[in-house]
């Protein structure tokens, strides 16, 4: 009832739409041939059509390319501005399809027709004149601050937090000239409480004359850290621990996250998978068939090729240029009000989400049906 919306959480994806259109009716396009965003952009230097397409390129970039990968919550995950080469892949992706006379354009007008062909259904339903009106209203105010729900994605998660970890990695520049860290990263293993004593033990050394005790400490320390981290990283968590509670009734746990009593009792009873497959919510209607894609971060999005259906953990918003590619997506956790569950709604995708064991299951390549419609996955083959 609220699909539809223009939402800035999309504008990235955008601009990448406008730059392959531009690069093919400018007739650019066959510089993205090149293997690298270094030799495109030499490419694209030598001729005047080629830079008018960079200009437009700058002018996208900021502030829309302070996109990471990731969620935007990591300093790990690679900000399209620093890593260009994700962008311009998504880029030559959207001059293929448009070569070969695909619409890119999100289906958002026959989005709106089925989302007000279900508002007048449920409209006729209503048995009063005064539930009719309150209905409206309510569905307004649904339709107003609803683009808030996605648009914080890109203003915090991403913009604010791409600049943070730029200025972090600045400071760790500086610590790691002076041999308090192996490299800039190492600073992100720092305590926030002991960035301000590093620095206090840098610049008090330095106006007394003295050597600075980090150099002898911070390494090796550090070193030890990164150890804790590595064996961290081998633990697979299962998807609930501890005891449930009776009834799970928080909107926010249900909505976003997918948790409700019903999906924990499944989680802590085993795999969730039974006779007629994984259970999820119908986060997205409409049913899809195809080969599997299980992924597990960012870096696999190229992996993705076009008819695969995605299966992941969960998707982060940058990931929305390959929702022109996929047939539909699964993932192990989220609800109704999921990042993948908005995206697939707008893009007319089928989604299950919340199905807790989607990538235990799945494998690369098995054909697997998606029903939105009743939040079920089976295995085909």
């Amino acid at each position: 009832m609220v699909a539809g919306v223009e939402v800035d959480l999309f504008q990235p994806d955008e601009e990448l739409k406008k730059l392959a259109r531009l690069a093919v009716d400018s007739g650019v396009d066959d510089a993205f041939q090149e293997t690298s965003a270094a030799a495109v952009i030499e490419a694209l230097r030598g001729g005047e059509e080629g830079q008018a397409w960079l200009a437009q390129w700058e002018a996208s970039a900021q502030p829309w390319f302070n996109f990471s990968a990731g969620s935007g919550f990591y300093h790990t995950d690679e900000v399209w501005l620093e890593h260009l080469e994700i962008p311009f892949g998504f880029i030559r992706d959207y001059i293929a399809k448009l070569r070969a006379g695909v619409d890119i354009r999100r289906p958002i007008e026959a989005i709106r027709a089925e989302r007000d062909r279900i508002v007048s259904e449920y409209t006729e339903l209503l048995g009063t004149d005064e539930d009719r009106a309150a209905f409206e209203q309510k569905l307004g105010l649904a339709r107003v601050v609803f683009p808030y729900v996605e648009n914080h994605n890109f203003y915090v998660e991403h913009w604010s937090h791409s600049v943070l970890w730029r200025k972090m990695r600045q400071l760790g520049a500086v610590l790691a000239k002076e041999g308090f860290l192996a490299a800039e990263d190492d600073v992100f293993l720092l305590k926030r409480d002991e960035v301000p004593e590093a620095l206090w033990d840098y610049y008090s050394a330095w106006a007394v004359g003295v050597q600075p005790r980090g150099p002898r400490y911070w390494p090796r320390e550090l070193d030890r850290r990164k150890g804790i981290l590595a064996a961290l990283r081998t633990w697979s968590p299962p998807p609930a621990l501890g005891r449930p509670p009776e009834v799970v009734t928080e909107p926010f746990t249900i909505m976003l996250w997918g948790i409700t009593s019903d999906s924990v009792k499944q989680w802590l009873g085993g795999s969730g998978d039974d006779a007629d497959g994984l259970k999820g919510f119908a986060a997205s209607p409409g049913v899809a068939e195809g080969p599997a894609r299980v992924i597990f971060s960012a870096d696999q999005i190229g992996e993705v090729q076009e008819g695969e259906i995605l299966v992941a953990p969960l998707t982060a918003p940058s990931w929305a240029p390959i929702f022109g590619k996929i047939k539909a997506t699964v993932t192990d956790v989220g609800g109704m009000m999921a990042h993948a569950a908005i995206v697939c709604r707008e893009y007319g995708l089928p989604a299950v989400t919340g199905t807790a064991f989607g990538t235990k299951t799945i494998k690369n390549g098995q054909r697997i049906r998606v029903d939105g419609n009743n939040g079920t996955v089976t295995v085909v083959d």
